[in-house]
């Protein structure tokens, strides 16, 4: 397992500033990876960090007959667990709005442009 190491901070799971170990946050992976024949191959693994997710996907393709080999290029992508929902007069009045700083107004802009 993945272990997140704190040293001289503030742990933001025990509040400890010396060393401590915690087991990092699991997330949600899609690991995939183009074959030769260009087939993309995709599996969904539980993991704490990149190279754990490659690992699990890795042991997957390989019970199922698909190694993508040592020259294989795997794609990891970390799902987020936040999902937020909002309505298209919701989103058209954001952008009719003022704009809070010139970053803000800047972004409104692209985005009136794309619709």
């Amino acid at each position: 397992m993945h272990y997140g190491v704190y040293t001289g901070r503030l742990c933001h799971l025990c509040n400890a500033t010396e060393t401590c170990y915690h087991p990092a946050p699991m997330a949600s992976c899609v690991v995939s990876y183009l074959d030769t024949s260009g087939i993309r191959h995709t599996v969904e693994v539980e993991a704490s960090g990149l190279y754990e997710a490659a690992a699990l996907a890795l042991r997957t393709f390989r019970q199922h007959d698909c190694d993508p080999g040592v020259m294989g290029k795997l794609e990891v992508e970390v799902r987020s667990t936040i999902t937020h929902t909002l309505t298209v007069q919701r989103l058209q009045s954001w952008l009719d709005g003022g704009a809070k700083n010139p970053k803000e107004a800047v972004l409104k802009e692209r985005l009136r442009e794309l619709l």
